[in-house]
């Protein structure tokens, strides 16, 4: 596999799409959860899209139910919970595994280009670490995401150029979003 490009994942409804569909554009790639303490990056994240979709921006919304049962909705009470509460307007695909034997080809793809490296220093990151060891020991070296809203940069090309772990300010995504938009 060369790049994400190269990748089918399936949209909310079942729907298979190739993300062959996002060529040339710069994607923000993200594994999340509607009952997260980290669930109001979808802020930032819908300003960031509103803001540079325009630039040829896409963030591609993947739920996922494996870090301590935080998404345990259907697609549609997902969807509906992130459009009311955060006006989302970014593609929501398909509720997914991002570990384990299961795991989405494209999150084992990206975690391979990219791995964890940490949620960096301080005390809360520390304490996250320490949750999220606990919790993905089941995966073993499928434990390829670590926490919700893990969110990974593709370039144009359908490179991976960057890996931010949920404890990353948004801020500095949405700096590196934009470099990458040129």
């Amino acid at each position: 596999m060369k790049n994400v490009y190269d990748l089918i994942v399936k949209d909310r409804k079942g729907e298979e799409v190739g993300l062959s569909e996002y060529k040339g554009k710069v994607l923000l790639i993200v594994n999340t959860a509607t009952g997260c303490g980290f669930t109001p990056h979808y802020e930032p994240l819908e300003a960031m899209y509103r803001d540079l979709r325009g630039k040829g921006f896409e963030i591609l919304d993947f739920p996922c139910n494996q870090f301590a049962n935080q998404a345990p909705g259907s697609e549609d009470e997902i969807h509906s919970f992130c459009t009311m509460k955060f006006g989302t307007d970014f593609p929501q695909f398909a509720k997914i595994d991002v570990n384990g034997d299961n795991a989405d080809p494209l999150f084992a793809f990206l975690a391979a280009e990219k791995p964890f490296e940490g949620f960096g220093k301080g005390i809360k990151n520390a304490a996250l670490e320490k949750f999220a060891d606990m919790n993905n020991k089941k995966f073993g070296d499928k434990a390829y995401i670590k926490w919700n809203f893990t969110k990974f940069l593709i370039d144009r090309n359908g490179n991976v150029i960057a890996r931010f772990e949920p404890t990353v300010d948004m801020k500095e995504v949405r700096k590196a979003v934009e470099r990458s938009l040129g």
